[in-house]
C-alpha cells in the first residue's frame, strides 16, 4: 500500500536529528513613551518646593548680612558724631588710625594673652575632668550635671556672680575663705585683697576659665567614650602602665578632639565682652578688641573708625572659623573611614 511506512522509513526518521529552539524568552510589552513634563511646569514644581525656605534666606540677609554691610561702607566714612561737620568719604584712612593706633594694638595684645591663657588652662583642666568622667562610679550623673551648670549660666549673669559673690574685697567669698584661713594661723587682722584692681587681667580669664572648661570636657568626653574598648584591654592584656595607655592610645586618639576643642574655644573667647565690660570696664590694661570697639563706639563716638575695628575683628575671627571648619570637616572624614 502507497500509505504504508516502511521500516526503512521509520529509521531514517529516527535517525533524524531534532529541530533545535532557541531560549524561551518572555514577550517585551511595548514600548511606551514616557510623558514628559512641560518645562514651565518643572520650574513651577522647583519654586513651590523652595518657597518655605524663602521667608528664612530673607530673615538671614536683613539680619546679618545687611548690617555686615552698612558697617564695611561705613568704615570707609569720616563719621565722628563730636564733629558732625566733618563727614564724608575717607578712603582707607579709619584701617590706617586703627592698624597704627597703640590702644588697639595693646587691646591686641591683651586678646592674645586673655585668649590663649583661658583656651589652654581651660583645655587641660577639661581633659583631666574628662578623664575623670570616664570612669564608672556612683553618682556620675549628678556630677556631670554639676560640672555642666556653668557653661549653661548666662554669660553676664556669671561675670556678675564672680564679681559680686567672689571677688568682693568686704563681703567675697575668696576673702571670706582667706580670712578664715588666715585667723586660723592666729593672725588677727587679715588683709582685704581687691582682686579687681590688683590683676584685673587674670580676675577676668579666672572667670572665663570657670565658664568654659565644662565645654571643653563635653568634647573631650565624646572622644574617650569613642575609643575602642577591645584595644584598652589588648594594652592592658600585654602589661601597659596606665600612663603608657594614656601617651600612646589615648593622646593620638583624642588628637582631633583637642584640635576641634581649642579652635572652637579661641572662636568664642576671642569674641567674649560680657566679662571685660562687667568686671573690669576695660581698665587697668585688661581691655580686649571687642572692649576696644565699644570704647571707640559709644565713648568717643568715631563710627568710622569702630567700624573699621569691627571689620579687623571680623576679619581675624573668620580665619580662627576657616581652621575650625576644616579640622571638623578632617574629623568627620576620619570618623566615617
Amino acid at each position: 500500500m502507497s500509505g504504508a511506512r516502511t521500516p526503512r522509513d521509520s529509521a531514517t526518521a529516527a535517525e533524524a536529528p531534532a529541530p533545535r529552539r532557541g531560549p524561551r524568552t518572555a514577550p517585551h510589552p511595548p514600548a511606551t513613551a514616557r510623558p514628559q513634563r512641560p518645562a514651565g511646569r518643572k520650574r513651577t514644581g522647583a519654586w513651590a518646593r523652595r518657597a518655605p525656605l524663602l521667608p528664612a534666606l530673607v530673615f538671614l540677609i536683613v539680619v546679618t548680612q545687611l548690617p555686615f554691610v552698612g558697617t564695611v561702607v561705613i568704615s570707609f566714612l569720616r563719621w565722628n558724631a563730636l564733629d558732625p561737620d566733618d563727614r564724608g568719604f575717607g578712603g582707607l584712612e579709619n584701617y590706617r588710625t586703627a592698624l597704627t593706633d597703640p590702644d588697639l594694638r595693646a587691646a591686641m595684645l591683651t586678646t592674645v594673652q586673655l585668649t590663649a591663657g583661658v583656651v589652654l588652662v581651660s583645655l587641660l583642666l577639661g581633659l583631666g575632668l574628662a578623664l575623670l568622667m570616664d570612669r564608672r562610679f556612683p553618682g556620675r550623673g549628678i556630677v556631670r550635671t554639676l560640672l555642666i551648670t556653668p557653661f549653661l549660666v548666662v554669660p553676664i549673669a556669671a561675670a556678675l556672680l564672680w564679681k559680686h559673690a567672689l571677688y568682693n574685697a568686704s563681703y567675697g567669698l575668696i576673702n571670706g575663705v582667706l580670712t578664715a584661713v588666715w585667723r586660723l594661723f592666729g593672725s588677727d587682722d587679715p588683709p582685704q585683697t581687691d582682686w579687681l584692681s590688683t590683676d584685673p587681667l587674670a580676675a577676668v580669664a579666672l572667670s572665663l576659665i570657670w565658664q568654659w572648661t565644662p565645654f571643653m570636657m563635653l568634647i573631650l568626653l565624646a572622644g574617650l567614650q569613642s575609643r575602642a574598648p577591645d584595644t584598652l584591654e589588648a594594652a592592658r592584656v600585654d602589661g601597659a602602665s596606665p600612663w603608657q595607655v594614656f601617651v600612646h592610645l589615648t593622646l593620638p586618639h583624642l588628637r582631633r578632639y583637642l584640635e576641634l576643642a581649642l579652635l572652637l574655644g579661641s572662636i568664642h573667647v576671642v569674641q567674649n565682652f560680657d566679662a571685660v565690660f562687667t568686671l573690669t570696664s576695660g581698665g587697668l590694661g585688661s581691655a580686649n578688641l571687642p572692649y576696644s570697639i565699644y570704647d571707640t563706639f559709644y565713648q568717643a563716638h568715631d563710627y568710622g573708625l569702630a567700624s573699621a575695628q569691627g571689620v579687623i575683628v571680623l576679619v581675624c575671627s573668620l580665619l580662627i572659623a576657616t581652621l575650625a571648619l576644616r579640622t571638623v570637616s578632617s574629623l568627620l572624614r576620619a570618623e566615617s573611614s
